[in-house]
């Protein structure tokens, strides 16, 4: 349907007046057993595309028609419901909902079925669990409700998720003639598929009134993402965070349609990767014998982040951030240097010696594994930032190599030296992989001119950019053609904002960043005439003042803002998401994320009364 045909379908339901009870009562044969004598006082309307709060006397004749909050927040609204992300495409929403029977949902698949089964059932066992996750606690569901046949049409059975994956898709809801609701689902992908089975849990609301669930009955969504790379960077070395808190962080983000879970997995602080033929690294560079990765684990998350249509993408920062587990390979400069301000951003220092071969020899170990543990992902993450050239000119023996080799010690030559560890670590990398593959760097000094000419291949790198977003040098890569990861530390780090802890007052990074300034993050002014370079964007929380009893709260709901920049790129600032997302933050309670609150729960009750400037909501 188009757009205007869309807005005139949507204008006629500012005369609604569906009265939406919050206060309980039961549904007992058709009718309703009152809590109190005069019955329900508070109710709902739909005005002017929003519920708005009235007080009902006793005798309201209306009464008997009345549907919960969460019903009237789906249909109340100009377009696009409670839905999040936003659809992208073409979108008709009715406002006829119908009761469905949760244990009577009808699965129908194409071919692409057979070969892919086993993740299939994943997924459907993942999606009748959102479903049950929607009737609160004490609540019990109704009996009865009609059939829901949901039609799954796949064009391949590809399971291979990269820039050039097909993320489309298509869902339409409808009533058939023996009155059941027939779903259609159509994708060119999977991955596309899983998407749609997403949409259609948002499209299922609990009626607390009748203890049902309910299904929006006459839905088109055609619906595609902006960006290709949408997804969050989590370091589980500052702080160890279990495989549980790293799965409950998976399922979010497929909540939210989000693709990459990039993980930052080692640093100065600890090694908990387990490389079983340098086990040294893990012994000596693990908090303990618990807080380790191993194989299984990463094999684990990989294919449970398969299922939710995210791929993992490894990083193995070199040649800074190494420390602990490296110090007794005698492979490292300056670790743990003392005051180490002189030495690295934050303790402990330690960085890589370039000019000893058996650092090669230990990363080639460490890249056989990791690859093959991270098998799927197309993409390696070598790190690259906050490289001291003045850790390894406080090695004797780093300075008399590179004087036998005719360099001074300035800049122009530690990054000479620089450039020699990078050029021989993605030599074993590649050799371990038997191939070569795209390599995403963060931006640094070498990443910038004249050094990002003379170093790095705009063909081979991809450059993640940690700086301001409105930092010139992005313009400068830009116009070099390489293309570029979004995690401005301004607007997309989740650390910031808390209280120093190597200092008085605040961290480095403060203020704090809320879901506003997130979700205004706008990567095409960013990216100018060169955006179609930008591939996407990721938020990244760096676990110094976090952990798995913190992680939930610190990314979310901050994480669904980007996801809604990444995914529909909306032109319209956070003011009118505001209201959806409210109610998408409830979801994500709901479903087990411990998602921090953002106003107080009367603002989710009483629509568009809490905002300062109305006349923008």
């Amino acid at each position: 349907m188009a757009w205007k045909d869309n807005f005139y379908l949507h204008k006629k339901m500012k005369y609604l007046t569906a009265i939406v009870v919050f206060s309980s009562f039961v549904a007992l044969n058709g009718s309703f057993a009152q809590e109190t004598e005069s019955g329900p006082v508070w109710g709902y309307r739909c005005v002017d595309s929003r519920c708005e709060k009235v007080a009902l006397d006793s005798n309201d004749t209306d009464r008997e028609k009345a549907v919960s909050l969460s019903v009237c927040r789906l249909y109340c609204n100009e377009v696009f419901g409670t839905l999040w992300p936003r659809p992208t495409g073409d979108f008709r929403l009715g406002n006829n909902l119908i009761h469905i029977n949760v244990y009577d949902v009808q699965w129908q698949w194409d071919k692409a079925y057979e070969s892919l089964s086993r993740i299939w059932e994943s997924s459907v066992q993942r999606f009748r669990g959102q479903l049950m996750k929607m009737v609160p606690s004490g609540s019990s569901l109704k009996s009865g409700g009609k059939r829901m046949i949901v039609k799954v049409t796949v064009s391949g059975d590809s399971l291979v998720l990269n820039y050039e994956t097909d993320e489309s898709y298509k869902v339409s809801i409808s009533t058939a003639d023996s009155g059941n609701v027939a779903v259609h689902i159509d994708a060119a992908t999977y991955f596309g598929a899983r998407h749609g089975l997403e949409t259609l849990a948002q499209l299922i609301v609990f009626d607390d009134i009748r203890d049902e669930l309910q299904i929006v009955a006459d839905v088109e969504i055609k619906d595609s993402p902006a960006y290709v790379h949408r997804g969050v960077a989590l370091d589980t070395s500052r702080n160890y965070v279990d495989v549980g808190s790293i799965k409950r962080t998976l399922d979010a983000l497929a909540m939210v349609k989000m693709n990459v879970f990039h993980w930052h997995i080692t640093d100065s602080q600890s090694f908990p990767l387990v490389i079983n033929s340098q086990p040294m690294l893990h012994k000596y560079g693990a908090y303990s014998r618990k807080e380790i990765y191993t194989a299984e684990d990463v094999a684990d998350i990989v294919q449970y982040a398969l299922v939710r249509g995210i791929r993992v993408i490894p990083e193995l920062d070199a040649p800074a951030h190494v420390g602990e587990g490296w110090e007794k390979t005698n492979l490292t400069s300056c670790f743990n240097y003392q005051p180490w301000v002189k030495y690295c951003v934050e303790p402990p220092c330690g960085q890589l010696d370039p000019t000893k071969d058996l650092v090669y020899d230990v990363l080639e170990d460490i890249y056989r594994e990791m690859n093959a543990m991270f098998s799927r992902s197309d993409l390696f993450h070598m790190g690259g930032d906050e490289v001291s050239l003045g850790c390894w000119n406080t090695s004797v023996e780093i300075q008399q190599w590179m004087q036998a080799k005719g360099w001074d010690l300035n800049e122009v030559d530690f990054l000479k030296l620089w450039n020699y560890f990078q050029t021989n670590a993605l030599e074993r990398l590649d050799k371990s992989l038997g191939e070569k593959r795209p390599i995403v760097m963060w931006t640094s000094r070498l990443t910038e001119e004249p050094y990002v000419d003379q170093y790095l291949d705009k063909d081979r790198y991809i450059i993640q950019i940690w700086t301001t977003g409105n930092d010139p040098k992005l313009a400068k890569l830009l116009e070099k053609g390489f293309r570029v990861i979004i995690s401005n530390y301004d607007a997309l780090y989740l650390d910031c904002g808390f209280a120093g802890w190597v200092q008085d007052g605040n961290n480095w990074c403060s203020p704090y960043i809320g879901w506003q300034k997130v979700y205004n993050n706008d990567l095409k002014v960013m990216g100018g005439a060169y955006s179609s370079q930008v591939l996407g964007a990721e938020g990244a929380l760096w676990t110094e003042q976090a952990d798995q009893l913190t992680l939930d709260a610190r990314l979310w709901p901050r994480l669904s803002a980007l996801a809604e920049r990444l995914w529909t790129d909306p032109r319209g600032g956070w003011q009118l998401a505001d209201s959806r997302m409210l109610v998408h933050r409830e979801r994500l309670v709901a479903n087990g994320i411990a998602a921090e609150s953002l106003q107080p729960k009367w603002c989710l009750q009483n629509e568009a009364n809490c905002p300062m400037d109305q006349g923008r909501y």
